[in-house]
């Protein structure tokens, strides 16, 4: 079973320690998640009228969908109720977000892509490459929360890969340069960074086999760590999937090293500064006085 569906409220121990040992926390039946699913399923119906969401590549060309997409992600992170209910939500569950940090909240779009057809590569349309988060971050107290705004099936979601939670794989991490990658960006604009490098990838092969979709209904979500390696499954369904993620970090976790074990990063940076107090918004690195990004050390975890 990849899931463990456990009982709410959690303690706040309990649950990232769980998360740290690599349970993948699967929550159904939480009314504010079922509120935000169906805030998201509205407020996309009104941006794409007359068009069901998920047939917007019908009437969107790629080169359209782009901008619009990306629109869209900025408009709906910055809506109060969006704010309010995630809160919500991690209350329901047992966490205090006085605690928390927090990525934005992506509202996630993957289009139906016909097979063997190539498409430009771009933040917004892109399928994310297998990865673990913590390539980039090097936070190993990170959590993933990620959650269906309308039904999914096994070829329009994501893939996780329990089997390699304790098996390394080979990766580009030690060339993942996040400071130059920052001072290029600040230089010549976010779009000199392309999609492909903004996340470290696999080097190897691996068995297909190994990759299990999250299937859930709209109204559930999964926790899981950042250290466990996920990738977005190819989309050919016919439909586009529409989806929210986003990441929080526990501020007494990260200041006491706690986290899932490192098997396999080797970035020289991390990254606190992406995440913001989930309620007043300062962000990590500012609250505990601290860099945007630090130097990562070395060894690693055992």
């Amino acid at each position: 079973m990849m899931y463990s569906t456990p009982a709410t409220p959690l303690s706040e121990r309990d649950f990232h320690d769980r998360i740290y040992r690599g349970e993948i926390l699967r929550f159904d039946a939480i009314p504010a998640m079922l509120e935000l699913a169906q805030f998201a399923q509205k407020f996309l119906a009104q941006a794409f009228h007359p068009h069901p969401p998920p047939q917007i590549h019908r009437h969107l060309s790629h080169e359209e969908q782009i901008p619009r997409f990306a629109q869209l992600q900025k408009q709906f992170w910055k809506q109060d109720e969006v704010s309010h209910l995630w809160q919500e939500i991690f209350r329901t569950i047992g966490l205090d977000p006085q605690g928390l940090t927090r990525d934005h909240l992506h509202l996630r779009f993957q289009p139906h892509q016909d097979k063997n057809t190539e498409y430009s590569r771009a933040r917004t349309t892109s399928t994310l490459a297998f990865h673990r988060d913590t390539w980039g971050s090097n936070l190993y107290a990170q959590v993933n929360w990620w959650a269906p705004i309308f039904p999914i099936s096994q070829g329009r979601t994501v893939a996780m890969y329990p089997a390699l939670w304790n098996r390394a794989v080979a990766n580009t991490s030690a060339q993942y340069d996040l400071a130059k990658i920052l001072e290029r960006s600040r230089a010549q604009g976010r779009n000199a960074v392309s999609a492909d490098e903004a996340i470290p990838h696999l080097t190897e092969t691996l068995d297909p086999e190994l990759a299990i979709p999250v299937v859930i209904e709209p109204g559930s979500l999964i926790a899981f760590s950042g250290a466990h390696a996920h990738a977005g499954v190819p989309n050919a369904t016919g439909l586009t999937r529409l989806s929210l993620e986003t990441r929080t970090l526990s501020v007494d976790d990260f200041r006491q090293n706690r986290g899932a074990p490192n098997m396999d990063g080797h970035a020289p940076w991390a990254a606190p500064g992406w995440f913001r107090h989930m309620v007043t918004g300062e962000k990590l690195s500012d609250l505990l006085g601290m860099e945007h990004i630090i130097p990562y050390p070395f060894p690693t975890r055992p």
